[in-house]
């Protein structure tokens, strides 16, 4: 019988399939690494028994994008764009490591940045050109008339202040979330009241020519970063660095800031990704993974 220590990894039913197959490059190469240091691995079917039962398993347990249900489990995910992940000791993405970690322009040179998020950019949001356009780009997510503990003020009362600047403003529903009814009474409210509102749209069409975007912290506003797009903050995430916080500026003083508003955006997603993720195509990246994982106490 195996004393090695075990690691079992909590996956969806179709990621699952195809970790198994080898499908997936960052478990391959996780997988790869805990092997090495003597660990076994283990895949197993995400879902509610399985969570429940995990804390009573021996060993180590990392969960795809779920929260940790014990002392010795971590989660992992994709820091929003392929080769690029992170391992956590939480899900929520404003308590990541990177969040908490201070971004200085000045220690990232400016040239391997500059071709590195055009390289980006060429890769997952290409051609056209993006242009500067006057529309106020708000990408709405969920529970829409709910102020949540990560957030500064409900969606509504986002788009709300927003669409009080006078600018036209586009709010675009996420795909994935249910609108209820009285969700889509809130918006028609608002619509009316304001007649430079319209609700709906192509959000990364509306992206690529939009003078910024307002969101409490949609990953649309990280993929602005990389068409130069500024961003107002209404919540907490991961990637508020660059971004105007409308917890420190207030809102009406965020908004006013954002048409002018030019951080460095080149350089803050190299730092963002090359330096803060792990990019699976890196040879420090085993390095990076155990890194994560003593940083999250695995004995490892």
């Amino acid at each position: 019988m195996s004393h090695a220590p075990i690691l079992r990894i909590y996956l969806e039913p179709p990621l699952l399939r195809t970790a198994r197959t080898g499908g997936v490059n960052f478990l391959n190469l996780l997988r790869s690494t805990v092997e090495g240091r003597g660990w076994r691995v283990e895949w197993q079917e995400a879902g509610p028994a399985a969570r429940a039962a995990a804390p009573g398993l021996p060993g180590y347990a990392l969960f795809h994008m779920q929260a940790p249900t014990h002392g010795r489990a971590l989660t992992f995910r994709r820091a929003y764009h392929y080769p690029f992940w992170r391992i956590e000791g939480t899900q929520q993405r404003w308590r990541f490591a990177v969040a908490l970690n201070r971004f200085d322009p000045a220690a990232v040179d400016a040239a391997p940045a500059r071709d590195f998020a055009a390289r980006l950019r060429a890769r997952v949001l290409p051609d056209p050109e993006p242009g500067r356009g006057d529309t106020v780009l708000v990408p709405l997510q969920g529970h829409i008339r709910r102020c949540r503990s990560f957030q500064t003020m409900s969606p509504v009362a986002m788009l709300k202040a927003v669409a009080a600047t006078g600018r036209p403003v586009v709010a675009t529903l996420h795909p994935k979330e249910k609108y209820d009814d009285a969700d889509h009474a809130a918006l028609a409210r608002l619509t009316a009241r304001h007649p430079k509102l319209r609700i709906g749209g192509d959000t990364m069409r509306l992206l690529r020519d939009c003078a910024f975007v307002a969101t409490q912290n949609s990953a649309v506003a990280f993929d602005g970063y990389l068409l130069g797009k500024p961003a107002v903050l209404f919540g907490q995430i991961d990637f508020h660095h660059i971004g105007l916080n409308v917890a420190e500026l207030g809102a009406e003083a965020a908004l006013a800031r954002a048409e002018s508003h030019a951080p460095d955006f080149a350089r803050y997603l190299w730092w963002f990704l090359q330096e803060q993720a792990i990019n699976t195509t890196r040879p420090e990246a085993p390095g990076r993974i155990l890194a994560a994982l003593r940083r999250g106490g695995w004995p490892i």
